[in-house]
């Protein structure tokens, strides 16, 4: 594929905190790729900000060598998609409704719905495994299927690039491993350019083939799961210890944590261990 997505020298922030300083990002098309880093590290922000919902204070992202903050909103929106963390949609709202507005960008005039565009959303229902669940308010699905929903919304926008900021949040552990082998398929069988923030660091090194580990809006490093996940980076980014073994059966790396590294200080023991809310970045 002849598409590039990139930041160049980006600077990002709220009012006058700046949370990512001269970030300079290469996103490999064609595969998925994990953001990791503890709570506050920047990792949401650089992802909003790649995704056009942030603008940043300085340099910039570009998409095939043109700056996406620069591009209308139509013509962007034709070529990546993005899913908010915890997304809401209004009460008694259908999921073949909500699947629907994955059409806007490419609708006409009015906006009515084109046989090609019904097309597309029951094709959408039907990779996601949401085809019988089309007439229900998404207000009545289950977590993991609210989030499938979403998640058909965004492939009903028919981008080549899908931004999702914790995906699994508040999903038990079989719903988590349902949202995370459906994304794997879509990136193996249709090519989709993936990039996540994920907070489990074994799910990450499993389903991503890019990982990039963020600490203070700086990347601490990037690349293949065995490269990124050391116990050497779990350290500077997470400020624990960890024992690494190698999956036996699919050869991925698995992460162990034991204790707090020793110089791991109470600012760094609260952006590791608690939830920081409104102040994710």
């Amino acid at each position: 594929m002849s598409v590039q997505l990139n930041t160049k020298n980006m600077d990002v922030g709220y009012d006058e905190k700046l949370i990512i300083k001269d970030l300079n990002l290469e996103i490999p098309i064609g595969k998925i790729t994990a953001l990791i880093g503890s709570n506050g590290s920047g990792k949401s922000t650089i992802l909003k900000t790649m995704a056009r919902i942030m603008s940043p204070k300085e340099g910039l992202v570009l998409l095939d060598g043109k700056s996406i903050h620069s591009e209308s909103t139509k013509e962007v929106a034709k070529r990546l998609a993005m899913l908010p963390q915890n997304p809401s949609a209004p009460e008694g709202l259908t999921v073949y409704e909500l699947v629907t507005y994955g059409r806007f960008p490419h609708q006409k005039g009015f906006g009515t719905l084109t046989f090609e565009d019904k097309e597309i959303v029951m094709s959408a229902l039907r990779v996601t495994g949401m085809e019988e669940f089309y007439d229900r308010p998404v207000d009545q699905l289950s977590g993991g299927q609210r989030q499938k929903a979403w998640i058909a919304m965004a492939l009903a926008q028919q981008t080549e690039i899908l931004f999702l900021d914790e995906p699994t949040t508040f999903l038990d552990m079989a719903h988590q491993l349902e949202v995370l082998k459906l994304l794997e398929k879509l990136n193996r069988e249709e090519g989709r350019t993936i990039i996540m923030v994920v907070h489990d660091l074994n799910h990450a090194a499993r389903y991503a083939q890019n990982m990039v580990a963020i600490n203070h809006g700086t990347i601490v490093s990037e690349g293949t799961p065995k490269k990124v996940m050391t116990k050497e980076v779990l350290r500077d980014v997470f400020g624990i210890e960890a024992d690494i073994m190698i999956d036996p059966r699919i050869g991925v790396p698995l992460c162990i944590p034991y204790e707090l590294a020793t110089n791991c200080n109470e600012s760094t023991y609260a952006n590791n261990h608690l939830q920081i809310g409104k102040y994710n970045y």
